[in-house]
């Protein structure tokens, strides 16, 4: 298994077990989203893979993003949920079969307002480090 995608399935595993972010969202925590999903929800979404390795261990740096997604009047639920996410991520203690998480970081929170008027964006980006065991 890649180390990305044994990633993304702790880190949804995370997020689908977290108290907070159950109460900011529900179940709703989606890979794919169905074309009727109610909002508030959360994407775990893109992520970029690069080479972390020495010359002597094999390693990699990802940087994943995490975006919740809300059609509220203001930013008010949008960036609540966000702070669940950041909170049960950041410097988790995730279990990613075959790979040791060196490490796991909040790096940046961006908001956004979609062109729609009407759909709010929360971007939660961390950065990981994995090797493999």
């Amino acid at each position: 298994m890649s180390a990305s995608w044994a990633l993304q399935q702790a880190v949804h595993a995370a997020l689908a077990t977290s108290g907070e972010v159950q109460d900011a969202v529900g179940e709703r925590i989606f890979d794919h989203v169905p074309r009727d999903a109610a909002f508030p929800y959360v994407v775990v979404g893109d992520d970029a893979v690069r080479d972390a390795g020495t010359a002597t261990e094999a390693g990699s740096e990802h940087l994943i993003a995490i975006q919740v997604w809300s059609r509220a009047k203001g930013l008010k639920e949008c960036k609540a949920a966000a702070e669940t996410v950041r909170l049960a991520l950041d410097q988790a203690e995730l279990d990613i079969g075959g790979y040791a998480l060196i490490g796991l970081r909040h790096t940046a929170t961006d908001f956004a307002r979609e062109p729609d008027g009407e759909t709010l964006r929360a971007s939660v980006t961390f950065r990981a480090v994995l090797e493999p065991n």
